[in-house]
């Protein structure tokens, strides 16, 4: 399986969007960077679904243009107009050459799925590689109204207790992307959120 981030070369804020090149076509996330649309259809003809994370709006900004342009299913947990199938914890979603299950993993957002496979995991923003606060294991920012750090701890060690050892390739919705032991990296970041310190400390 193939991913691209095809929001890697955006100039204004957006999470990263990852086009899954496969079996199954598949953008987890669509981000809101403009012309997203034309990135994707740099790579292929045709997407056969979008799966969300969740719905803030850094990562379904472009998400009435990408359903236009292509006409896939749209898979996501909150109610959306133009859902085709609503997921819930423990669902299984074809995603490019592998199986995935959904895990709810709220916390940073109400409606949050990451998603597990064999080999790759999608964490959206509960978990990231590195994003400007910590470097090599990261957690979703919990600071905001709705947010809770105690509902993201238990979901990154949720998380741990579904990931399989093989996971060796971690697409979060922010930061850089990783290979390698996806598992340490996640246990980092549940170290750091179990700090209860906040995340930015000058904000």
């Amino acid at each position: 399986m193939e991913v691209y981030n095809v929001t890697d070369d955006a100039e204004t804020f957006t999470s990263n969007a990852f086009l899954a090149v496969g079996d199954r076509t598949v953008l987890v996330d669509v981000g809101s960077m403009p012309g997203v649309v034309d990135v994707v259809r740099e790579r292929v003809d045709d997407v056969d679904a979008v799966v969300l994370t969740h719905q803030h709006g850094d990562h379904v900004g472009e998400l009435d243009a990408v359903l236009d342009a292509f006409e896939p299913e749209l898979l996501c947990y909150d109610d959306h107009p133009r859902r085709t199938r609503e997921l819930h914890d423990g669902d299984i979603v074809e995603i490019g050459d592998e199986t995935f299950e959904a895990v709810y993993s709220p916390g940073h957002a109400d409606d949050h799925l990451a998603f597990v496979s064999e080999r790759t995991i999608f964490t959206g923003d509960v978990v990231t590689y590195s994003d400007g606060a910590f470097d090599d294991g990261s957690f979703g920012r919990t600071d905001a109204p709705g947010q809770s750090r105690e509902r993201e701890i238990k979901s990154i060690r949720e998380i741990l207790t579904r990931l399989p050892a093989s996971v060796e390739r971690m697409y979060a919705g922010h930061g850089e992307s990783f290979h390698g032991d996806v598992t340490a990296v996640i246990e980092r970041a549940l170290e750091r959120a179990e700090r209860r310190e906040p995340k930015y400390p000058d904000e």
